[in-house]
């Protein structure tokens, strides 16, 4: 059995882009007998860039709740909080000792903070603390403690994965065969999600559309979303639609068609947006029930992680023991 890792980081509310690139695939992954599926809250990613406590604890709550409102079963997978797992970080500063200053250099999130400061006229590393520097080596820690095989990801994060098998390849020579090298998994019709503006969907852009927001806040979301100039009557590309993109997310294939054929018979603007709400509100209205209801009641989804990190640990824990034998640590 090959087991799939993925996580969320709890820095705003869950959005569209968080549940078609990483949750819709990898809860599809779980249906798969053929995998052990462990999903976890990455709250200590979050600390980066969320360091009020209040509201670091509601988002972590939040970004488990969105799971399982869209339908993660805890019983059928390990389900956990990142900071219920000391292994993980113990692993982190292992792994950080056989990870090259270069290799974080050219980290994406670092490459972009670097270039907006220096098209800002700032210091290169203005703003930038050594966790979001060093993050991608906890993101191998979370990789590499469970034995990974394979990581959902969207193409803009492959690299994490990259990095995770870079470090591990090290870690391997040194030491021998200890780490599976894991491999990455793109849905390649929704990797990179556009947003209400048209560039990556990403709370840094603030052009999100979140995902159990109430119908009519989700319908004015909806109507922002950045459209070309072609007048209504005149066909239109829908391969080429930020809103036929999502529409087809929620729609079943019968609604995919006849949206297709809508686009090319000329469907205004306004009529694609409408109808693009209808599917979404219809595909969300129960998932977002469920999530008000486990919102207002955090101690069950406590329980849930709790319970979760207990089955992880019996994972993690004598691997532990392992890594750490193997480092030349006394047992």
């Amino acid at each position: 059995m090959k087991t799939v890792l993925t996580g969320v980081k709890p820095t705003g509310k869950i959005h569209l882009g968080n549940y078609i690139g990483a949750i819709k695939p990898a809860l599809q992954l779980a249906k798969n007998p053929e995998y052990l599926p462990i999903y976890f809250v990455a709250d200590y990613h979050g600390l980066t860039k969320t360091q009020n406590a209040e509201e670091l604890r509601k988002l972590s709550v939040g970004v488990a709740a969105a799971w399982l409102a869209l339908g993660l079963d805890p019983e059928k997978v390990i389900f956990y909080r990142q900071s219920d797992i000391p292994e993980i970080f113990e692993l982190s500063w292992i792994l950080a000792c056989f990870s090259p200053k270069g290799l974080m250099n050219r980290a994406h999130a670092y490459k972009s903070i670097v270039e907006q400061n220096k098209q800002a006229g700032k210091e290169v590393d203005d703003g930038v603390n050594m966790g979001l520097f060093t993050y991608p080596i906890l993101m191998a820690a979370d990789i590499l403690m469970f034995q990974t095989d394979m990581v959902p990801v969207g193409k803009d994060q492959i690299q994490h994965v990259e990095i995770a098998r870079d470090i591990a390849e090290y870690f391997n020579k040194n030491y021998g065969e200890t780490f599976i090298l894991p491999d990455f998994k793109v849905d390649d019709e929704t990797a990179v999600l556009p947003g209400l503006d048209g560039r990556k969907m990403s709370k840094s852009y603030n052009n999100t559309i979140p995902l159990f927001e109430d119908a009519n806040t989700l319908y004015k979301l909806i109507k922002k979303i950045k459209t070309d100039s072609t007048p209504p009557n005149e066909a239109k590309d829908p391969d080429q639609s930020i809103i036929f993109d999502l529409y087809k997310e929620f729609a079943t294939p019968e609604q995919i068609q006849k949206m297709r054929e809508a686009y090319g018979n000329g469907i205004g603007w306004g009529d694609a947006k409408k109808d693009l709400f209808e599917v979404m509100n219809s595909y969300l209205e129960e998932p977002r029930e469920k999530y008000n209801e486990l919102m207002a009641n955090p101690d069950k989804v406590n329980d849930i992680l709790l319970a979760g990190a207990e089955k992880a640990r019996q994972k993690s824990t004598p691997f532990m023991k392992e890594i750490r034998s193997r480092i030349g640590l006394m047992k």
